[in-house]
């Protein structure tokens, strides 16, 4: 499809030598002499510009002008002036209203290439942000929180609620897999900020150093390594949100730098003395109770209070299984869509095995589990046998038990800190809550023990 670009030009040769010229280079020209003739055009729809390229003085009045009046309708159009009269106020004022560049006349054509070339990656850029904050507002409204349980109707009432309003940030609680990036996408989506950059750092998934780059920025020799300037999420996230995935995990004194940008709403990329204002919304989620972490002094209390402008806590889907009536099918249509399967029927023995698993890698093993069943069914039954749930035992078994070994998934549904808290947890439930007892079945200290117990906010005896 050829780009689309509008020239308003009152010069004859120069409007006939630009329209011939872009027309070979595959664009779809439109010419206008005067604004009257621009604004025809773009009110007829016989053209929607990627590109303006405009002059500035027109018989009819000044482009400037005409853009300023314009402009709210072609926001992803990025206009190029070219002018004989043009000063510095004249410059200044198209660079303010968000022109991409001005060029004085004569200018040679092999430049006005390369701005044009420039312009239309931007424009194109722009316009595949705005084509996806629309795909997403439409995407992730409130109702995309699926579930008929009072606590999911909590929920959505909840984002209902903080998508009227301009908030700054906000903590974002629950299990593993119970949807906090979904609760992320919707609270940008269907804010204000929902037309710029939704920015994701998963704070676990990186060392301190390159966490640090990566959030920041860096000038080129900012250390080894760094060839150039490198852009930080937060700068990445101007205007728009910057959602913090798993925050439990930040250092502490990345915690106190990442403070300071946000009470500022400024900071410095490493290596560099300027300071860049931005204007940023934080959706910080976590695993981990972030309040237990303040206490134990593991996660700053400044940052978290700073944060904890609004909080929102997921339940883990073994609290809520009604809401698998509604999760099931939807996850089902999802993947019959997009594997072109014919899955309809769902048998009650199915059904119960679903009701009866508890679930420990909540809604994220609910839709893996469904989309390996969807993806081996042979015709519209939902197969049974390749559910794989490893149900469970009842916690008197497992106490039984425990001197021959653990059952623990590995399939995914459960990470580390969740097996880790699932054995300190039912070791203690053995041992009647004896601290003593329990580090000596698992083989560690009594502090040891004890410091794991109030990071998962566990009971303990004595």
């Amino acid at each position: 499809m050829p780009h689309s670009l509008l020239i308003i030009e009152d010069e004859a040769l120069l409007g006939q030598e630009l329209t011939r010229h872009y027309g070979k280079e595959g664009w779809e020209v439109e010419w206008a002499r005067t604004l009257r003739d621009a604004r025809r055009i773009l009110k007829e729809g016989r053209l929607e510009p990627l590109l303006v390229l405009s002059d500035m003085n027109l018989p009819d009045g000044n482009a400037l002008d005409f853009m300023e009046d314009i402009k709210n309708s072609l926001v992803h159009a990025e206009w190029i002036f070219l002018t004989g009269y043009g000063g510095v106020q004249d410059s200044v004022r198209a660079l303010r209203l968000g022109a991409y560049e001005f060029l004085e006349k004569p200018c040679e054509m092999s430049r006005l290439d390369l701005v044009m070339a420039s312009a239309t990656r931007s424009a194109q850029a722009q316009r595949r942000l705005l084509e996806q904050a629309e795909a997403g507002s439409r995407r992730f409204s409130p109702k995309a929180f699926v579930g008929k349980s009072h606590a999911a109707e909590a929920v959505r009432e909840m984002l209902t609620r903080l998508n009227r309003v301009p908030f700054s940030a906000i903590i974002i609680g629950g299990e593993t897999g119970t949807g906090k990036g979904l609760v992320a996408r919707i609270l940008h989506h269907g804010g204000r900020r929902g037309p710029h950059p939704l920015v994701e750092l998963n704070c676990a998934a990186l060392p301190r150093d390159l966490m640090e780059s990566e959030l920041f920025g860096h000038e080129a020799g900012a250390f080894t390594g760094a060839s150039g300037r490198h852009r930080g999420l937060i700068e990445q996230a101007d205007n728009g949100t910057l959602f913090l995935d798993e925050i439990g995990e930040m250092p502490l004194d990345l915690q106190a730098k990442l403070l300071k940008a946000i009470e500022d709403r400024k900071f410095r990329r490493l290596g560099s003395e300027r300071e860049i204002s931005v204007d940023v919304q934080i959706l910080a989620a976590s695993h981990r109770d972030l309040e237990s972490m303040v206490r134990e002094g593991s996660f700053r209390s400044d940052l978290y209070h700073r944060l904890s402008v609004f909080k929102i806590h997921l339940p883990p889907l073994r609290e809520v299984k009604e809401d698998l009536d509604e999760l099931v099918p939807l996850f089902i249509a999802e993947l019959n869509a997009k594997a072109a399967k014919q899955v309809r029927t769902v048998p009650d023995k199915v059904w119960e095995q679903l009701r009866n698993h508890d679930w420990p890698g909540n809604v994220r093993e609910l839709r893996n589990v469904v989309e390996r069943c969807v993806l081996f069914a042979e015709g519209p039954i939902f197969p049974a046998q390749w559910l794989q749930l490893n149900t469970t035992p009842p916690k008197s078994v497992l106490a039984a038990e425990l001197r021959t070994g653990l059952l623990i998934p590995l399939d995914g549904s459960m990470d580390l800190d969740d097996m880790d808290r699932y054995i300190i947890e039912t070791t203690l439930t053995t041992h009647q809550g004896n601290v003593t007892a329990a580090a000596r079945a698992l083989g560690t200290t009594r502090e040891t023990l004890r410091y794991r117990v109030r990071k998962y906010g566990l009971k303990e005896g004595n």
